[in-house]
């Protein structure tokens, strides 16, 4: 007896689909398992370096720099009080104000480059910085005026006085240095800063008076005619040329200073610098500088 099987196309069909669905289900779970590189992807790529933007403001620093003056010198009444010396204990000093004749010499203003060293120490509280700084600037800035005065005048003895003053007067700033206190707000590597302080400059100084004095006039005693006669002790020099003069003043400015790295740092800085009177010139500076620094 023969057997035979017969062929079902609707059993065929669901058989397929189930090894199908089987196939599909496992595919994902050995995928998984397998270490496959999917285009630029990395599982495992080390994170990007962040930028630290705090800075630790405090420590001792040194630095130098440069920057542009403009220095301002005012020449006050010191010349009035020499011709007023030159002609004392005389009739002619006596009837005429000397001082008045000499005009109000004008301001004189010098400008060019300046070259400074600087180092302080910063104390940090929070983000507030508190510091004491010191720093020396060569200079180099000077100014001189000089003009003459003639005159002719009869006193009440009824001599007739001729007379004459050369006038002088001048400043040489060699260089100066400042102490000053700094105060300042850190925003991460950014501090922008105040400075008040005191000033000390070294200047060379000219103020001058060259005086001469001639007479003519009816000796008192002998009733001759004097003509032309020199005044004893004409010509006569008052005042002097000095070296080495030593001025004092008052300081402020302020800046910004931006940190490169935890020991270096830049600065910009306006600073304005006047000194009292010294022979004669009162001294105002006004400079902006740049500089670099080492922070320690």
């Amino acid at each position: 007896m023969r057997t035979r099987q017969t062929h079902r196309p609707g059993r065929s069909l669901a058989l397929a689909a189930l090894a199908a669905c089987t196939l599909g289900a496992l595919s994902p779970a050995q995928a998984a398992d397998y270490p496959v590189l999917r285009g630029s992807q990395i599982d495992d790529a080390p994170p990007a370096p962040e930028f630290d933007s705090r800075m630790n403001w405090s420590g001792f620093y040194v630095g130098g720099g440069a920057g542009v003056s403009s220095t301002k010198f005012e020449p006050g009444n010191g010349l009035q009080n020499l011709a007023n010396f030159a002609y004392r204990n005389t009739v002619l000093g006596n009837e005429i104000n000397m001082g008045s004749l000499v005009s109000n010499l004008p301001s004189k203003t010098d400008s060019g480059s300046t070259f400074f060293g600087f180092a302080g120490y910063n104390f940090a509280f929070g983000d507030v910085i508190l510091g004491l700084e010191a720093d020396y600037t060569k200079s180099g800035h000077q100014y001189l005026i000089s003009d003459f005065i003639g005159r002719r005048f009869t006193t009440s003895d009824g001599t007739v006085n001729d007379f004459t003053m050369t006038t002088r007067q001048g400043a040489d700033l060699k260089d100066y240095a400042t102490a000053r206190i700094r105060m300042g707000w850190a925003y991460g590597r950014i501090m922008p800063f105040a400075t008040i302080g005191g000033a000390v400059g070294r200047f060379d100084t000219t103020s001058t008076i060259d005086a001469t004095w001639r007479f003519t006039r009816i000796n008192p005693v002998s009733g001759a005619l004097e003509n032309n006669v020199v005044a004893a002790g004409y010509p006569l020099r008052v005042g002097e040329t000095k070296r080495n003069v030593y001025g004092f003043g008052l300081t402020a400015g302020g800046g910004i200073d931006m940190a490169l790295t935890e020991n270096l740092f830049l600065r910009a800085e306006y600073q304005i610098i006047r000194f009292a009177d010294v022979e004669g010139t009162t001294t105002t500076i006004n400079t902006g500088r740049v500089a670099a620094a080492l922070k320690f």
